[in-house]
């Protein structure tokens, strides 16, 4: 049993990355990390269901390709800049840091699919809230650059820029 819990989770250093599998319709890891993002409880067909729902929405109004359109949503949406704690002589100091690939896409990601969740939508025939649909119209707006999500990368950036007197202490 030691031997094994060696081999996953060292004692030094960073845990090994995971490979993610493409989505089997789109075939894009980005999708399958979509799904991922929205999957609560471990109920995967759940939000695979969400997230297919959303991109034939997307389809229907776009005409494109849903996985391209999410793919530039995801563009639009990924931070430039974000400000991390650095603790230097007894104070914490927020220090802008410069935001890089993976973190970028999750980033993007999971404001996407938060401000998907925050948005009131219901169906005015049976009063269920419908999430395919808010993601569907969160994706698009984020490609605007409206939306809760676009909000929250200008707010990230600003306060980025607001403590660029810290920068001196990157680590």
């Amino acid at each position: 049993f030691e031997l094994l819990m060696g081999e996953l989770m060292p004692r030094t250093g960073r845990a090994p990355k995971r490979k993610i599998t493409q989505d089997p319709i789109y075939n894009s890891i980005l999708v399958a990390k979509l799904i991922n993002n929205i999957m609560t409880d471990g109920k995967k067909a759940l939000a695979q269901k969400i997230v297919y729902g959303a991109f034939e929405k997307i389809r229907e109004v776009s005409h494109k390709d849903p996985a391209i359109v999410f793919e530039e949503a995801v563009k639009a949406i990924s931070p430039k800049a974000e400000v991390r704690p650095r603790r230097v002589g007894g104070a914490t100091y927020m220090v802008p840091m410069e935001v890089k690939g993976e973190r970028k896409q999750l980033l993007a990601i999971k404001w996407i699919v938060a401000a998907a969740q925050a948005r009131p939508s219901k169906d005015y025939l049976t009063g269920k809230i419908v999430m395919a649909e808010k993601l569907a119209v969160e994706i698009l707006d984020a490609i605007a650059g409206l939306g809760g999500a676009a909000g929250k990368k200008v707010q990230v950036e600003k306060q980025a820029e607001a403590n660029r007197a810290f920068a001196h202490f990157r680590w």
